[in-house]
């Protein structure tokens, strides 16, 4: 026996606000969850199920994995999401809520993580170096930009930043990240001065005086994470880099550790950095460098004899020429 989609779906906003007021939920996340019941609604809505049974779940699960070819770790946080509203409709003892099948499927196994992907120090240059700031768009885009890799901020953590969450004084920065977690930031000299000119320009944008937010728009209102996405895009797009992933914001976060790893910083900080709740999201980040992998090879015995034989002549090689 299913559950019916009407009743199902027309609690959703009393969740949100629960989610939000009794767990301190941040917006991003309530933002993910609506997004995610959003989705389960117009998948059933288009395969017209009229209840919510064990098939229909299976069927939604196939169709994140075949049709939108979602990794293991987004259709587990999808599944979570559905998951804890049918908890969510039990305990508030919605007409046949014990029979939604939720809790009984199993998490997809997400295989093994890698190092995630990041630019180089030359690719961050040249992608910062596009940004035009002879504007004061651009000096705030810069300086946007300039956060995320320096600081490794999230583009959330960003959006949420204030004023009064920057001490020139001190040189310190306060951020508010996943699970509302505060920490305070150094800022290097590099970013003291990047946030000095903009703070200098932020002045001449509209209705500035009356907005608390460190960035703002042309129109004067808090400035979008989809405007921060967007214009990230087209830089991007502007500079010409060249890499075999798609370069996103959140890229620029993952350089950020990925750079301190290579110079052989100590995890502990690394996380703390980052602002990791555990060292289990900082282990993906911790990898030697493809130059010190290059430099172990060098020292194996048959290398070294190989690169001696090549030094002393005894091997030579000769080359094909490529007939055209």
């Amino acid at each position: 026996m299913g559950v019916n989609t009407t009743n199902f779906f027309s609690h959703i906003e009393s969740y949100m606000n629960y989610r939000s007021t009794v767990y301190d939920i941040s917006e991003q996340t309530i933002k993910s969850n609506r997004c995610d019941l959003k989705l389960f609604k117009a998948f059933m809505d288009e395969h017209q199920h009229e209840t919510i049974t064990g098939p229909v779940v299976m069927d939604f699960q196939q169709y994140l994995k075949v049709k939108r070819k979602n990794c293991g770790g987004s259709l587990n946080r999808k599944l979570f999401t559905l998951r804890s509203y049918s908890h969510y409709l039990r305990l508030q003892e919605v007409d046949e809520s014990e029979d939604l099948p939720f809790k009984n499927i199993l998490k997809v196994r997400q295989g093994y993580r890698n190092r995630p992907d990041a630019l180089t120090a030359k690719q961050i240059k040249q992608f910062l170096d596009t940004i035009d700031r002879s504007t004061c768009l651009g000096v705030r885009d810069y300086a946007i930009y300039a956060l995320m890799y320096l600081c490794g901020l999230r583009i959330g953590e960003v959006f949420g930043l204030d004023l009064t969450n920057i001490d020139l004084k001190t040189k310190e920065i306060t951020v508010t990240g996943k699970g509302k977690r505060i920490r305070t930031l150094h800022l290097s000299d590099e970013l003291f001065q990047i946030l000095s000119e903009y703070l200098a320009v932020r002045t001449f944008f509209y209705k500035n005086e009356y907005r608390n937010a460190l960035f703002i728009s042309k129109k004067g209102n808090r400035l979008a994470i989809r405007t921060m996405e967007d214009n990230f895009k087209k830089i991007v797009l502007k500079s010409g880099l060249q890499t075999r992933f798609n370069v996103s914001c959140h890229t620029l976060r993952h350089s950020f550790a990925s750079h301190l790893n290579d110079q052989e910083v100590d995890m502990l900080v690394i996380k703390s950095l980052m602002g990791h709740s555990t060292t289990r999201s900082t282990e993906i980040y911790i990898h030697p460098s493809m130059q010190k992998v290059r430099q172990a090879m060098e020292k194996l015995p048959g290398v070294i004899f190989m690169n001696e034989l090549i030094k002393n002549g005894g091997v030579i090689f000769s080359f094909q020429e490529l007939r055209t």
